[in-house]
């Protein structure tokens, strides 16, 4: 007489005709019900304040003391000498005050530059969130991008917007679920700031082109139509098909690149229409700042932003640079600020008018902040920053977050000082807000579960509404 164990016996019940029956016919329901697929929607792991993400990130570390947390002492002591303390190289520094003079904008409290003139209208004003207590790790451009954008510092691991479609889907099947947009060059490190890692190649962001065709061959060529690309298609994947099962196992890449192609099919319908943005009017044109050179580029990406998000796309990611102010800090950051300034406002605005800034994240990021005083180099003063992986500030709006300052840094702008929380915190509040549990939302590689905090962090509750 076999003996048979308690799991065996419960499996032998799964495996019943019956079983097996009932269990094909509530599969059909589900696949009549919801798209299937890798980016399917999946459901929140708890209630979510935010359904989608945009984060505009301004490589190169933008000075906190001179866009939204203002030192009156460190104005105080401008050039000013300070000696290096024991440990560090010989010499001296310098303070540097900021340029700019600063108002208290909105209901809620916001410090902001002088430079900022469309941030500061109330109407937008009143809905964002400075946090000035997050601190980052590395000093090293490369490093500190990485770990802003996926949680590690060296590089290869899933980026944000990776882990976000993991854990949600997309709701869009014509189009990605993770959408990247840069200016002309790539930020440092490129592509590895928005890649899978070592989740499946379907959660890749997608890069749209800023000039030209945003995606190469998005128009099919003249003599194919329709018809011909879907008997192609349907031709290559039986192929494919064929040579899975040949392997005897599942073949990670061959599956993402049939299901990318399949997926290029679908955006040529579906990404025309929301690239287009000859559908919007010459008010909302101008509202982001299309008119102007010096405000176009990030501008129109802003709109394109507002368009994808309104189509489904859970994540989508701007990159903007030159914020890298180690000399000419007045007149860097005042072209920096009026290149987004504009466009960053528009999109908040126009979120907020059509309903959707309510469960939508918007987050204004680098990768670090900036040091109150600088090198004086051959006994000349040279009015910028350095590096600042102690103190920053970022901005967000909507999709849950309470309006108003959390967090504080010192009277220099030095060190947070008030909520201070690593980088992987905010990586944790983040998911959180898009109803994942960081701890729940894992992926086994290379030997064990694998997490975007990568070894777990805590939600900072005081950003939440």
């Amino acid at each position: 007489m076999l003996n048979a164990t308690r799991r065996s016996f419960l499996y032998g019940l799964g495996a019943t005709l019956g079983t097996v029956a009932m269990t094909d016919l509530m599969a059909a329901e589900t696949a009549k019900a919801t798209p299937a697929g890798p980016l399917a929607p999946k459901p929140p792991m708890h209630p979510a304040k935010a359904k989608n993400v945009i984060m505009l990130f301004m490589e190169g570390g933008p000075g906190h003391m001179d866009t939204f947390d203002p030192k009156p002492e460190l104005t105080r002591l401008h050039k000013s000498e300070s000696k290096l303390t024991a440990g560090q190289e010989t010499g001296f520094k310098f303070f540097v005050g900021s340029p700019f003079g600063f108002n208290k904008v909105g209901d809620n409290g916001i410090d902001m530059c002088d430079q900022w003139k469309y941030l500061s209208d109330p109407y937008v004003a009143n809905e964002l969130c400075n946090y000035r207590g997050c601190q980052a790790e590395s000093l090293n451009h490369p490093e500190a991008l990485f770990h802003m954008n996926t949680g590690s510092r060296l590089g290869g691991d899933p980026a944000l917007g990776a882990w976000s479609t993991y854990g949600l889907g997309s709701e869009n099947q014509n189009l990605p679920g993770y959408v990247v947009m840069t200016e002309m060059a790539l930020p440092q490190g490129g592509p590895g700031n928005w890649s899978n890692g070592f989740l499946p190649p379907y959660y890749q962001g997608t890069r749209l082109r800023p000039q030209g065709s945003p995606i190469l061959d998005l128009a099919p060529q003249q003599f194919k139509t329709r018809e011909h690309q879907r008997r192609a298609l349907d031709e290559l994947a039986r192929l494919n098909a064929q040579h899975l099962t040949s392997l005897g196992a599942e073949d990670e890449k061959l599956n993402a690149r049939m299901e990318s192609y399949e997926l290029a099919f679908r955006m040529q319908t579906e990404v025309p229409g929301v690239i287009d943005l000859a559908k919007e009017d010459a008010k909302t044109l101008e509202m982001y700042g299309l008119n102007d050179s010096e405000t176009e580029t990030f501008g129109r990406q802003c709109l394109m932003a507002r368009r994808l998000v309104e189509s489904g796309v859970r994540f989508v990611q701007i990159f903007s640079g030159g914020w890298d102010s180690h000399d000419y800090l007045e007149r860097g950051h005042t072209a920096r600020i009026k290149s987004v300034d504009k466009g960053m406002a528009a999109l908040i605005r126009d979120l907020k008018q059509r309903g959707m800034l309510e469960d939508t994240l918007v987050i204004w990021t680098g990768e670090f902040g900036r040091t109150p005083d600088n090198n004086k180099r051959g006994g000349v003063y040279s009015l910028g920053r350095g590096h600042n992986n102690q103190a920053m500030t970022m901005l967000m709006a909507g999709g849950g977050v309470k309006p108003g300052v959390v967090g504080a840094t010192d009277e220099l702008g030095s060190s947070a000082v008030e909520c201070v929380h690593p980088i992987r915190d905010l990586h944790v509040t983040l998911l959180h807000l898009l109803g994942l549990d960081d701890n729940k939302l894992t992926y086994f590689h290379g030997g064990r579960y694998k997490q975007l905090s990568q070894f777990g962090g805590e939600v900072i509750h005081d950003l939440i509404a």
